[in-house]
């Protein structure tokens, strides 16, 4: 059987080309019944033919997770499709220049809480009565290593990957009674189309090096960790975050 025959799921941020389409695809391949939702149309509807072509289900919700209306639609249109909830993967982010603290604009550091952390809140906000409704369900928020570690440079995607951290936990404890997990995945540098077409080949390199496993991860790695907290496999997992970062969490000073 399917690991997660049965399910209904939704991933944020699964219109692009990373993590979220990975997860959106191996998901249906393990059984779940998927609701894609992401800012960009024409990526998101490549991303339900995909799911389509692996032989599951999905549809695809135009849908900015900063704005209140169109998470409820989103997470409307999961029930009013599939009939319930029971997965809840909070993928979408964005990461820009920054600069440093005092350099950083109001505009950008706005923006990046508004999706990275609002965006998060809302998903839980929505989706969480669905899910109650059920009798429970998963939710898997992502964080990253800049929560955990001093990075400049980037000190709102910080911010707000820290929060979406603590923002879990409170979630997890306040639903862990009516069988709501909350959990979250904390990657380290993962070898997406935007990070191989974007990133300078001697920070591959670099990271290559002192990543301790020798190499970035893969988009699919994370989707596997995502298919576990999503499953039932996962029952007595909640309010943790799993680092996968192939041990470069250890590395950094």
């Amino acid at each position: 059987m399917c690991r997660l025959e049965g399910k209904v799921a939704i991933i944020t941020g699964a219109s692009g080309t990373g993590i979220g389409r990975a997860i959106a695809t191996l998901f249906a391949k393990e059984g779940a019944e998927v609701v894609i939702a992401g800012r960009g149309v024409e990526g998101g509807e490549e991303t339900v033919r995909m799911v389509k072509e692996a032989g599951g289900k999905a549809i695809f919700i135009k849908t900015d997770v900063a704005k209140a209306e169109d998470v409820k639609k989103m997470v409307k249109a999961a029930v009013d499709t599939y009939g319930k909830l029971d997965v809840l993967v909070n993928n979408a982010a964005i990461t820009e220049p920054e600069g440093s603290t005092v350099d950083l604009t109001e505009e950008l550091f706005d923006r990046t809480i508004a999706i990275n952390l609002k965006g998060v809140w809302l998903g839980m906000k929505y989706a969480i009565p669905e899910m109650l409704k059920t009798g429970g369900g998963s939710i898997i928020n992502f964080a990253s290593q800049a929560a955990n570690r001093a990075l400049p440079t980037i000190p709102a995607y910080s911010a707000s990957k820290g929060g979406v951290i603590s923002l879990s936990r409170v979630a997890a404890l306040e639903f862990a009674s009516k069988n709501i997990r909350v959990n979250c995945i904390s990657p380290g540098p993962i070898a997406t189309r935007m990070v191989i077409d974007e990133w300078p080949p001697e920070q591959i390199e670099h990271f290559s090096k002192v990543i301790p496993r020798g190499r970035l991860g893969k988009p699919e790695e994370v989707a596997q960790v995502a298919v576990f907290l999503a499953s039932d496999e996962s029952s007595w997992i909640t309010l943790q975050t799993l680092v996968v970062d192939g041990g470069l969490s250890e590395r950094i000073p």
